[in-house]
């Protein structure tokens, strides 16, 4: 009898089988909203931008029109251009700045000090706070929320610090070129350090990485902080650099204060989701091959550790 019933029952999986299924169980949500919130809204964009979509009582005519739709946001939408250029410029000069801003203050937070602690915490805090009504108070962008008198509040981050400063020292005479990076810098200060929050954490990641016994076998070779620093501190923390690139021009190019996203919402107010649609996926592709260029580029400069 007891054979019998051994011959009945089921073969029972394997522990490896198991942990499996339990992996699956637990992304099984995950799965089901990449699937539904996002696959499909990104296949239907990309059939919309080689159509004209037409809304009407709320379902949708399309009709093919070919590359109409990517012909009309290049050359006959002139704003769309123009945008285009604008953030590209912005994220070109920007994108540096942030990662060489986040690797300095994740130095700086790395070291032992009083209030370390709370430090980390303020400079991690806009990631927490993030939000657009907040951003736009702050940099005083004050026609998107309404609220006049948040004005008084915002004008303390948007004062020409650094002109006032360059004329109490006396520095005239700038070029032209000169003066206007120095004022888009100091003038975008606050979405610089706004925007670093995540870049510093992953390089205190890196530095954390780094054995004590490096620091110790350099301060018996007597290095200098300057030749700790080049010699063991970035070769840790340049892999680090690629992904702090890269996070940084997806997270810059997917803002939706600038240009080209003021400009998509602007036309989807309008309802015309094929033209829309046209430049999401031409900015996409921009995107991408930006991209690609910064990760061969930062490629020839990241060490990576071999055997």
């Amino acid at each position: 009898m007891s054979k019998k019933k051994d011959e009945k029952r089921p073969p029972r999986l394997s522990y490896e089988k198991r942990k499996s299924l339990y992996g699956y169980g637990f992304i099984s949500l995950w799965l089901v909203g990449t699937v539904c919130f996002f696959l499909v809204p990104l296949l239907t964009s990309f059939i919309w931008s080689f159509c004209d979509v037409t809304i009407d009582t709320g379902n949708s005519s399309l009709k093919w029109v070919g590359l109409e739709n990517f012909e009309h946001s290049l050359t006959t939408d002139p704003k769309y251009t123009e945008c285009l250029k604008e953030t590209l410029i912005e994220t070109l000069w920007k994108t540096p700045l942030i990662v060489i801003f986040s690797l300095f203050i994740a130095v700086i937070l790395n070291q032992k000090f009083k209030g370390r602690a709370l430090a980390r915490a303020v400079f991690f805090l806009p990631v927490i706070i993030a939000t657009g009504p907040v951003y736009a108070i702050i940099s005083g962008d004050i026609s998107s929320t309404g609220n006049i008198g948040a004005a008084q509040f915002s004008t303390m981050f948007s004062t020409n610090m650094v002109g006032e400063l360059l004329q109490f020292l006396g520095i005239y005479g700038l070029s032209d070129n000169m003066e206007t990076m120095i004022s888009a810098i100091s003038d975008n200060i606050f979405s610089i350090v706004w925007a670093s929050g995540i870049q510093i954490l992953l390089f205190l990641a890196a530095l954390q990485t780094i054995p004590s016994s490096a620091r110790e076998a350099a301060q018996l070779e007597g290095a200098t902080a300057w030749e700790y620093f080049w010699k063991i501190t970035f070769p840790y923390v340049s892999p680090f650099i690629l992904v702090n690139f890269i996070f940084t021009v997806i997270d810059s190019f997917t803002n939706p204060t600038n240009p080209v996203m003021k400009r998509i919402l602007a036309l989807r107010d309008d309802w015309q989701f094929g033209v829309i649609s046209s430049m999401a996926w031409l900015y996409f592709g921009i995107i991408i091959t930006a991209i690609g260029i910064i990760t061969f580029a930062a490629n020839k400069m990241i060490y990576y550790e071999t055997e």
